[in-house]
């Protein structure tokens, strides 16, 4: 969703009223809760002019949307446009086949710490098939709470991983259930593999990525390289066009671009430099030079949320993705 859709979104979302606000938010996820939240409390006031605009345009958006014809076809049409073929695919299997995924679900509200605890005692094998079920970066933190044996070990099963069978599904999902109160049909769900294994590597610091990398290509030359080359890192932006170079900018906030430049090569300055206007450009070389030293830590850091960033707008189609770190240090 864009910043003007979230905002307006937050607008009629307040405009509602309690009870029929509390409906919708119980059909969304934790991290679109969080977005949505955010920018309905740091809406501010509204005039009625305002709320009268936003429920006008939401009034002409709905109407005649009623379906009366296959609804399951619909829907399938409606989260390939939302959400690409290969991320509807999954979440229409498990709708339509009526999967019943409340236990896994539940862990998405839970804060990484928490997740880590429960299930750092369970197989690896066991451990990598709930993180596949979570987004790529709250699995990358939890992972980060786990020693490196136990990490890259799940990382290696999360590589290799094709699937997983519904009836084992069922029985995981009944036992973090329990876990979580204190008290089939259909094919298997397509989790798991090369690129999620990636896509959770893309949000881990560059030391920690370097450690699981290495250690899984250990065993598997062929199959790290495969990981590799999915990864898209901090210096992949290099492929990024113009265009979305441009997009990423508009959402990133200066004090955290100028950290995640720190250390970086000419080369990518260049690249961010060309993309804002000139009078842009002189600040940011004059605050790049003014900032005295800073840890490798903070600089990764705040790549990581670049990074986050660049995956939710490729992720809603406004930007095309084309196509690491050390220890602990400072960075002049």
């Amino acid at each position: 969703m864009s910043e003007e859709g979230l905002q307006q979104s937050a607008a009629l979302m307040l405009a509602l009223g309690q009870e029929e606000a509390a409906e919708v938010m119980k059909y969304l996820g934790p991290k679109d809760v969080q977005r949505l939240g955010t920018a309905m409390a740091t809406l501010g006031n509204m005039s009625r002019e305002q709320v009268r605009h936003v429920l006008d345009d939401f009034q002409k958006e709905t109407e005649g949307r009623v379906s009366l014809g296959d609804s399951n076809e619909y829907l399938r049409e409606v989260l390939r446009k939302a959400l690409g073929d290969d991320k509807a695919s999954h979440l229409i299997d498990r709708i339509l086949q009526g999967h019943d995924n409340a236990g896994i679900e539940s862990l998405k509200w839970l804060d990484a710490t928490s997740i880590a605890d429960m299930i750092r005692n369970e197989h690896p094998q066991i451990i990598a098939t709930i993180l596949v079920h979570l987004d790529r970066d709250h699995a990358s933190e939890v992972l980060q709470h786990f020693v490196e044996r136990l990490r890259n070990d799940v990382m290696m099963r999360i590589a290799t991983l094709e699937g997983v069978q519904p009836m084992a599904l069922r029985e995981l999902n009944d036992v973090l259930s329990q876990l979580l109160a204190g008290g089939d049909r259909g094919k298997k769900s397509a989790l798991g593999g090369v690129k999620a294994a990636a896509d959770i590597l893309n949000y881990m610091g560059g030391t920690v990525e370097a450690s699981v990398l290495a250690s899984i290509r250990e065993h598997d030359g062929d199959l790290a390289q495969k990981i590799q080359d999915q990864m898209f890192t901090f210096d992949n932006i290099l492929e990024l066009d113009d265009r979305s170079v441009q997009m990423l900018l508009r959402e990133v906030q200066s004090e955290s671009l100028i950290l995640a430049l720190k250390g970086t090569s000419q080369e990518m300055r260049d690249k961010i430099f060309k993309n804002m206007s000139s009078r842009a450009a002189e600040a940011l070389k004059e605050d790049l030079d003014a900032k005295g030293p800073v840890r490798l830590s903070e600089v990764e850091a705040e790549q990581k949320e670049i990074l986050k960033i660049v995956r939710r707008l490729a992720d809603e189609g406004q930007i095309v993705m084309g196509g690491k770190g050390n220890e602990e240090g400072m960075i002049e």
